[in-house]
């Protein structure tokens, strides 16, 4: 969310925004609800005015002036409730309105309708060169038995899936690995709840554009797709000390997502699922542009770091208008090399958002000169499982269909160097 009244001080660079974003929004709509709001809130302060001018005459009065001023207090009552009324009905409207601002993309930030729009700006590692033709995750897998995919679907339904046996150590491999890494650069950790309630996800923007890619439990509470969602709000209605900035939180939850609109993409394997597991990396910082810049260097080089340490080739892309969110001004999806598909598949998104979501969650911290002001928050992942054995396995596999175990997973798996029929 942003503030109305920088809206309203820049009509054109929102409406800029949202072109680049290819966000459909009138601001002009904002706008004219924002003047009836100002104008109808004048008007109630008015009438609130005069009734405390009456009240006061009142107790001054004769009996006759009193009831004079009683009736006139009556006529003021009746109108005021009318007005008050209507007000709600504008406030129900502009709220609704102002949710669906877009935030203002970063100059740096490439035209573009869709991923599509991408633009690579650094790769990492050697692909590597087979003799044979690699096979893709999903025949590795069900070849060494890591994985079940029938009974899947048939205790879960459409994109279920069961890790088994090597796979279960490898993914606990993998978690064990990422928090050593990021706990070690000064990550405090968290295990959060994946059941949110709606304020939550309006906090961070999931609401209202993302409802569709939501599961809604009976009692209207939802499950999240993120540990973003849960972890941004541990501080709303806050105010932090500043001097405990950067605050940098690796969160693990379940993730839940329905994959709306995406039913006949990667309907296979293990790249798109229902249910999974991420860390995800969460900053919350001063309000500073500059210091936020650095953050998100910061975290999508920690996610780099991961993939370099598990040699697995990839490349960044600084992401088009058009495959924004409505509330980052900047992002990074980090790809890894799929020998398979032969291309890169995104196993990593990096964002910083400036105040979009700590102006809807009231994140706050008192400044150097005693004002208080908005934080900024940035996230990214750190890891995502089980998609990270997308590139992971068909990486390390060798043409017997055994695979490699990175060697900085080895000590995790009890020294073990291959997975390979027993």
């Amino acid at each position: 969310m942003l503030d109305i009244k920088f809206i309203r001080e820049n009509k054109d660079l929102i409406a800029e925004g949202a072109r680049k974003k290819k966000i459909t929004f009138n601001v002009d709509e904002i706008l004219a609800i924002d003047d009836e709001r100002r104008a109808l809130m004048a008007v109630i302060e008015e009438k609130k005015a005069k009734q405390n001018e009456v009240s006061t005459k009142i107790v001054q009065a004769t009996p006759e002036e009193k009831e004079v001023f009683l009736q006139e207090m009556k006529t003021l009552k009746e109108g005021l409730q009318i007005d008050e009324d209507k007000f709600k009905d504008i406030m129900l409207g502009w709220r609704k309105l102002m949710l669906r601002v877009p935030n203002i993309p970063d100059v740096s930030v490439p035209e573009g309708d869709s991923d599509a729009g991408n633009v690579e700006i650094r790769d990492w590692g050697v692909k590597p060169q087979f003799t044979f033709e690699p096979k893709n995750h999903i025949d590795l897998m069900l070849g060494l038995d890591m994985v079940d995919f029938e009974r899947g679907v048939k205790i879960s339904g459409f994109r279920g899936y069961i890790l088994k046996n090597d796979a279960v150590l490898l993914q606990f491999a993998l978690q064990q690995f990422v928090l050593e890494e990021l706990r070690a650069k000064g990550f405090s950790l968290m295990i959060t709840p994946s059941m949110v309630n709606q304020e939550t996800l309006l906090g961070t923007g999931y609401l209202p554009d993302g409802a569709d890619d939501l599961y809604v439990t009976q009692d209207n509470d939802y499950l999240s797709g993120t540990a973003e969602v849960p972890t941004m709000s541990y501080y709303s209605g806050e105010v932090i000390d500043k001097k405990n900035f950067p605050i940098k939180i690796l969160s693990y939850s379940p993730c839940f997502r329905r994959e709306a609109g995406s039913h006949s993409k990667d309907t296979k394997g293990l790249k798109r699922v229902h249910e999974f597991y991420k860390f995800e990396q969460v900053i919350l910082c001063e309000a500073n542009h500059e210091e936020s810049v650095r953050l998100h260097e910061e975290l999508t080089q920690n996610s780099e770091e991961l993939l370099q340490k598990l040699n697995i080739p990839h490349h960044v892309v600084i992401n088009c208008g058009g495959d924004l969110g409505q509330g980052q001004v900047k992002k990074y999806d980090i790809e890894a090399w799929s020998p398979a598909q032969k291309t890169y598949i995104e196993t990593h998104s990096s964002s910083y958002f400036h105040d979009f979501q700590t102006r809807r969650l009231n994140i706050k911290y008192v400044d150097d000169d005693g004002s208080r002001k908005l934080a900024h928050s940035l996230n990214n992942t750190a890891l995502a499982f089980p998609r990270i054995f997308v590139p992971l396995i068909e990486n390390y596999q060798n043409e017997d269909g055994s695979i490699r175990i990175p060697e900085v997973l080895q000590k995790y798996m009890g020294g073990k160097t291959v997975i390979s029929v027993q």
